[in-house]
């Protein structure tokens, strides 16, 4: 899709070749968030959860129904529905695979996966009023080229779910990321105590 625009603009063929060793050249500048942004990360404690599955359905009267009887079923489960406009997936643990599938037609599976893994980040309640903290979850894990199969929010919980053999990438990505948040907060509060001292030693 990259290669036809890149030709209309340039006005001749371009390799595609050329196009992969320009965009890997190609460098941002990284910033460091906002302070309220990195109290909430820095607060932040991931939980993870492996052999995970998920499948997408229809959004259809008759699918909604059995999913409505099926989550009395799975109450004890590790078990997530998300509606959109066409569609509605269910993460849940891998051992329901082939009890979950059957409930539907398969003419109204959009998609199904298995192997994965829940990423889990539990935040303050500050989360929720904080721009910008769901997008450096995500651009952490982009940076590392790991890809997202689906993601949930609820209230404070970020659901990440990648692949299996992505997780423990993403875990010590994401740890990584929490942990240089709290040393940014400690430097900080030390610079700030720091000034406030050598202030009050000049005004006595």
């Amino acid at each position: 899709m990259l290669r036809p625009k890149v030709k209309e603009i340039l006005k001749h063929d371009v390799k595609l070749e050329s196009i992969i060793t320009a965009v890997k050249r190609v460098t941002t500048t990284y910033r460091r968030p906002a302070r309220d942004v990195t109290e909430v990360v820095a607060k932040t404690v991931i939980n993870i959860r492996t052999d995970v599955a998920k499948i997408s359905v229809e959004k259809a009267n008759r699918n909604l129904e059995k999913i409505r009887k099926t989550l009395a079923n799975f109450s004890g489960e590790f078990f997530n529905v998300t509606e959109g406009i066409c569609a509605i997936t269910l993460i849940f643990d891998q051992k329901l695979f082939n009890e979950i599938c059957s409930m539907f037609q398969e003419r109204d599976v959009l998609d199904q996966r298995q192997s994965l893994a829940a990423v889990i980040l539990h935040s303050p309640i500050e989360l929720i009023r904080t721009p910008g903290c769901a997008q450096l979850f995500y651009g952490t894990l982009s940076r590392k080229y790991i890809n997202i199969e689906e993601t949930v929010s609820c209230f404070t919980d970020t659901i990440i779910v990648v692949k299996m053999k992505d997780v423990g990438q993403a875990f010590t990505a994401l740890t990584d990321l929490i942990m240089e948040s709290r040393k940014q907060l400690k430097e900080t509060t030390k610079t700030s105590t720091n000034s406030h001292t050598h202030r009050s030693m000049f005004s006595t």
